[in-house]
This record gives C-alpha cells, sequence and structure tokens, in this order.
C-alpha cells in the first residue's frame, strides 16, 4: 500500500498547547510499567547485542515493529533502550488499547556503536566519519529480525520499522540496504548518515521533527524529504512549530499514526 500525500489528521492544538500537553501526560501515565512485559534477550552474531521483545497474546501470523533506540540507549545493559526518550518508540506499541486495535510484536535492540556505517579506525579525531554502506549496529538489527521471523508467526508483508534521533538515522539505513523487508518507517528527527532519503523509495515513510531542534538541524529531515519526494516516492512529514529534539513525545502520541502504520502492506 503506498501512502499518499496527506497526512493524517493531526492531533488537535498547537505543540506546546495544553491538549497537546495533555496527550503527552497521559501517555506517560497509562505506559508506566509496560516496559516490564518487553522479555530480555540476546542474539550472537559477530557480537552479542542485547534486545527486548514484547510478545502479544495472539497466536495468529501478526506485524512486526522494530524500534531503533537514540544516543542515549547506547550500551549493552539491556535497558537504556527502554529508558528516557525511549519511552515513547518503544511502549506505543504494546500499550493495552494498542495491542486490543493493533496486536503485534515489538523488538528494541541495543547498540554500543551507533546504527550507521561508521569509520572508527580515529576515533580520537572527534566525531567519527559516517561512510557508505550498511552499519553494524543495523546489521546485528536485521539479524534479529530475521532470527524472529523464523521463531514467531510474523506477518512478512507487515514488519516495520521506526527510531529516533541517531535511531532515526540507523531507519534510513536499514530499509535502503534491505528494501524488500519493510512495510513502513517512522522516523523521528534523524541525524547525520550517508542516506539521503531516496532508498526504497516507494515504501511509506512518515518522518517527524521539530523546527526548534538544536541537536539534530530540522534541514536534515527537509532534505531528505525533499530528495525522497524529487524521486518519486510519497513521505509524509510532519514539522513541529517551538518543538526542539524531543520530537518523540509528539509524534508517538498522534492519535492516527498507529493507524497508519498498521494499514500499510508490502506487496
Amino acid at each position: 500500500m503506498q501512502a499518499g500525500e496527506i497526512t493524517p489528521p493531526l492531533a488537535p492544538g498547537a505543540p506546546m498547547s495544553p491538549e497537546r500537553m495533555a496527550l503527552i501526560d497521559a501517555f506517560q501515565k497509562e505506559s508506566a510499567g509496560i516496559d516490564n512485559a518487553f522479555e530480555a534477550r540476546t542474539h550472537k552474531g559477530e557480537w552479542t547485542m542485547p534486545y527486548r521483545l514484547f510478545r502479544p497474546a495472539a497466536s495468529s501470523k501478526l506485524p512486526l515493529v522494530l524500534y531503533l533506540h537514540g544516543s542515549g540507549g547506547l550500551g549493552d545493559d539491556n535497558q537504556k533502550q527502554m529508558e528516557f526518550g525511549n519511552i515513547f518508540g518503544t511502549r506505543v506499541w504494546a500499550l493495552p488499547q494498542s495491542q486490543k486495535s493493533f496486536p503485534c510484536y515489538v523488538v528494541a535492540p541495543q547498540t554500543d556503536r551507533g546504527w550507521v556505517h561508521y569509520d572508527l579506525s580515529q576515533q580520537n579525531a572527534g566525531p567519527a566519519k559516517v561512510l557508505p554502506g550498511l552499519g553494524d549496529g543495523s546489521r546485528m538489527a536485521l539479524e534479529v529480525v530475521d532470527a524472529l521471523r523464523r521463531e514467531f508467526p510474523i506477518d512478512e508483508r507487515r514488519i516495520y520499522v521506526t527510531g529516533q534521533s541517531m535511531g532515526g538515522a540507523g531507519a534510513w539505513n536499514v530499509f535502503t540496504y534491505r528494501p524488500q523487508l519493510f512495510a513502513a518507517a517512522v522516523i523521528c528527527c534523524g541525524s547525520v548518515s550517508r542516506e539521503d532519503g531516496t532508498g526504497a523509495v516507494h515504501m511509506p515513510v512518515w518522518a517527524f521533527h521539530g523546527d526548534a531542534d538544536k541537536t539534530v538541524p530540522v534541514s536534515i529531515s527537509r532534505d531528505r524529504i525533499v530528495a525522497r519526494r524529487r524521486a518519486g516516492g510519497q513521505p509524509l512529514y510532519t514539522e513541529y512549530a517551538g518543538v526542539d529534539h524531543d520530537v518523540w513525545q509528539w509524534a508517538f502520541t498522534e492519535p492516527e499514526l498507529e493507524k497508519w502504520v498498521f494499514a500499510q502492506r508490502r506487496s
């Protein structure tokens, strides 16, 4: 299913309005403790990648959501990818009301080296240079997804990827190099990578960014969306006025987000 140009209706009110902030507050209260329903697991590949898995109660073939954390989740404790700002992108799919309407698996791997392809040979010379190609963290995350596809009855046409900041760059990375795997992507303030937005160009994407982001310039998302549209894609793009880097609080509390995501199917 190809997403159209028209963005689903957004929650009423300006980003900082009382009604929007009430949605965020309600989510935080409703989602408290949901992380305890995620099973701690590990995948052994080139190295051992920790991950958390939420399993739905239903046993039929169901979708899978892959969540890629931001830099605050870096490590190997199998915990930080579920904490801090990551609570929104992990818990939203596992809420009881969400599972009632859209039952699905949710997997949240944790990387200690980022998602995209970095040149780590000169680590003392400032930020690592971003290189073309599939990142080491992304490669391992894809191995986790492939292992889960073999273990559980996952709907192959409804595998989704979402990520924020560093994990948003990871989302662009994974679907660019595995274009036949994902049905759609939700990307929040994706940071710098070599992917220009044109990978898997006809796959539905809904990207979000705050125009006051002091960590990842909003121009990065704007440029990717422009490039994707020029290449023939029809991405959705929502930019929030006055919102800083924590755009995920608004994105993952959009009432129509889940409905849009789970309506997408890979042909």
